[in-house]
């Protein structure tokens, strides 16, 4: 039997879901007396990330990403959905203008809570190795003083080829891991961190997933964190980069909604043991 050395650091794993206001959530996850305007307050305190997508649908303000930040834990983070008026479109590299109105929309205030921006691509788009290299040129690797994580998003197969990994290789802007029957699903490692949206869920398990599945799922988190790979899920290229310490997020996404928050709350429980 071959004995795995334990590295000398890991990553942090942060597990959370989509949003925070959703009806069904008033049944499954937040107590009578919370509040509606608590919810943000309540949920960051149980989770330790969440997705926002209003940020796809429409720019947000610098007062309300001011408040969010008021309103979370020190510790809490916010992965930003880019708008669709960036991604959606044919020529991704016209979207220069779109990028930057995004980013000077105020989502500076998060500071320290500013978490990966996640640049999602609709199913129909098709891989273009030329386009798709320009647009990821565009992203820049800092907002004024601060660092920026990007992780794309892709929903055709044709991006299942070894040039789209690596173009993201050179430029260290992660990809989705889309536990998915709907959506590619590859596993390579392109960046100093992880990014997976689970979306599985189902309604009959009351943690969305079942309990074997949840500890699969920390098994891979612990072992994305500590610099390694899964060796259970699918890649492109089949290599993996240099092993080092990666932060790590996994979010409950889509599937049986009304789940996702004990799905998180579940897998975060496994974590912390």
């Amino acid at each position: 039997m071959t004995t795995r050395t334990k590295p000398q650091a890991s990553g942090t794993i942060r597990t959370g879901i989509g949003g925070w206001n959703y009806a069904p959530w008033r049944e499954t996850f937040y107590p009578p007396h919370v509040r509606e305007k608590d919810e943000l307050a309540y949920a960051s305190g149980r989770l330790r990330a969440i997705e926002v997508n209003g940020t796809f649908y429409r720019l947000q303000t610098p007062s309300t990403y001011a408040r969010w930040h008021a309103e979370t834990p020190d510790d809490f983070v916010f992965a930003l959905k880019a708008p669709r008026f960036v991604t959606q479109r044919r020529v991704l590299a016209e979207a220069g203008d779109s990028i930057r109105r995004f980013l000077d929309s105020g989502i500076a205030e998060l500071r320290d809570k500013l978490g990966p921006l996640l640049w999602q691509l609709p199913p129909t788009h098709r891989y273009d190795a030329d386009d798709s290299r320009r647009f990821l040129d565009l992203l820049p690797a800092r907002l004024g003083g601060r660092a920026l994580r990007h992780v794309f998003e892709v929903r055709h197969d044709s991006f299942l080829v070894p040039d789209f990994v690596e173009a993201l290789r050179e430029r260290g802007i992660a990809t989705v891991y889309a536990d998915s029957d709907d959506y590619p699903s590859f596993a390579d490692v392109t960046a100093g961190f992880v990014y997976a949206r689970l979306m599985r869920s189902q309604s009959a398990q009351a943690t969305g997933y079942a309990p074997e599945a949840l500890d699969r799922w920390a098994a891979r988190g612990r072992r994305w964190a500590e610099g390694a790979a899964p060796d259970d899920l699918p890649t492109v290229c089949g290599t993996a980069p240099p092993r080092r310490a990666r932060n790590v997020f996994l979010f409950f996404i889509s599937g049986a909604k009304e789940r996702n928050p004990a799905a998180a709350v579940a897998l975060r429980e496994r974590l912390d043991d």
